[in-house]
């Protein structure tokens, strides 16, 4: 294959061509980035953040930079490539994750936590400092998680049927208020028509996935894959038999869950245990 020609010379990696997208844009204007925060309307520090690559920032703050700079969807485009990107993921679960993009269909168990899919940003970043990430590494995995959101957004976003071990919901995050915000999210989630959401219920007696979360991803081409991760491990299986092995330990988990509308009571339930936020 011919070796692609490169037109810019800017980066042809997502992430960084945002960031050189940011700064060359601003430094064309001559502003600093006090200036610029003046004129936006955003801190200094989130546009330092995000033109050293430390974060990507959010939509909102995308869009007010394509509308002062006049390049209406340059930078959105920009950072959708740069949100989607694999290679922010860490090494061992890019191969999933580009799978993930591609599905017409999921299907997931999860022990402990919520999906990945369905995580706030704030449960998110609990869950991925408890594995002992900090700093700027933190940031990026945390948004590299939220990200994986547009899967599930669209037009016509795939199925994706979700069952929940109740520990998932009875294992609170410290700060109250930001555990209820990831209540609400998976209540909105189950109320999506595209999305089925179970509770397996405390007393549903030992199952084959009593330790390990896996998530079946069906692909454009008919194959479905499956990806394993326990405390010790994870691994992406394509093996049609042990799929297929997987598939119906799954389906016999599915059979022990709560119906839908019942799995949705008993969430809404919980978020009238936890506290409001204060009114002002």
């Amino acid at each position: 294959m011919p070796q692609r020609l490169v037109i810019t010379g800017r980066s042809q990696e997502p992430r960084e061509r945002f960031t050189e997208e940011l700064r060359s844009l601003r430094t064309e204007r001559g502003l600093s980035l006090r200036e610029l925060a003046k004129e936006v309307g955003w801190d200094s520090s989130q546009f330092s953040k995000m033109e050293s690559g430390r974060t990507l920032g959010g939509p909102e703050v995308v869009q007010a930079l394509d509308q002062f700079y006049g390049t209406p969807g340059l930078l959105v485009t920009l950072w959708e490539l740069a949100v989607a990107d694999p290679a922010q993921f860490k090494e061992q679960y890019r191969g999933y994750m580009e799978l993930e993009a591609e599905a017409v269909s999921l299907w997931q168990y999860s022990v402990s936590r919520p999906p990945g899919l369905l995580q706030t940003a704030e449960y998110a970043r609990e869950a991925l400092a408890a594995g002992g990430l900090k700093g700027d590494e933190l940031d990026q995995q945390v948004e590299a998680r939220t990200g994986r959101r547009k899967v599930l957004d669209g037009d016509d976003p795939p199925p994706f049927r979700i069952v929940l071990s109740e520990a998932v919901l009875r294992h609170s995050l410290r700060d109250q208020r930001a555990w209820r915000r990831q209540l609400e999210r998976l209540a909105e989630a189950a109320a999506q028509p595209n999305i089925s959401l179970h509770v397996l219920p405390f007393g549903s007696g030992l199952h084959g996935l009593d330790s390990t979360d896996v998530m079946f991803l069906r692909l454009p081409d008919g194959r479905t894959v499956a990806y394993a991760e326990n405390d010790v491990r994870g691994e992406l299986i394509d093996e049609p038999s042990k799929v297929e092995r997987f598939h119906r330990t799954y389906d016999a988990v599915r059979d022990l869950a709560l119906p839908s509308a019942e799995s949705q009571k008993l969430i809404l339930g919980m978020l009238e245990e936890v506290p409001c936020e204060p009114s002002t």
